[in-house]
């Protein structure tokens, strides 16, 4: 079997004190399959999880802002099929900060939201992405960084 390695990011932005989740609209080689994801992609042969992450983010983002925090890394495992090959996909997740609003989603995405975590939570399309956000919500309610979840203006969208 194949092997495959990714890294991606939980990039939220602090609102009136409340983390903001950014999600991305996937669309998938299958017709009408389209997903809801976070932003990740490959590494590059030499490139470290960090390195990738900063790059894909930039890249599928136009995010050049943001900080990746110390002591939250999430690993997913899943397999799919390509051509007819199965193949094993390992993705690292990091969670990152940014004080940037306006994304500027490349041409592979359809658009992006910014959600609330619970927003966020419902909107995500697979189970382990929704278990990745609810890990890193939880290490930022952890370290006091999650005010009152009411529902902040201002969220923007582009979908």
């Amino acid at each position: 079997m194949k092997k495959e390695r990714s890294a991606g990011a939980i990039i939220f932005r602090l609102e009136n004190g409340v983390p903001l989740y950014l999600l991305l609209h996937y669309p998938s080689a299958r017709p009408k399959k389209e997903y809801w994801d976070l932003p990740k992609g490959h590494m590059e042969k030499g490139e470290q999880e960090k390195d990738t992450v900063i790059r894909e983010v930039q890249e599928e983002t136009g995010l050049k802002d943001i900080e990746l925090f110390d002591g939250f890394r999430e690993e997913i495992r899943y397999w799919f099929q390509s051509k007819g090959q199965k193949i094993s996909k390992t993705v690292a997740f990091y969670l990152a900060q940014t004080r940037q609003k306006k994304v500027t989603i490349s041409s592979e995405h359809f658009g992006f939201l910014w959600l609330l975590y619970e927003e966020a939570r419902e909107k995500l399309t697979y189970e382990n992405a929704k278990q990745v956000l609810k890990e890193a919500h939880d290490f930022l309610s952890r370290k006091g960084i999650c005010g009152d979840e009411k529902n902040p203006q201002g969220r923007g969208t582009n979908v």
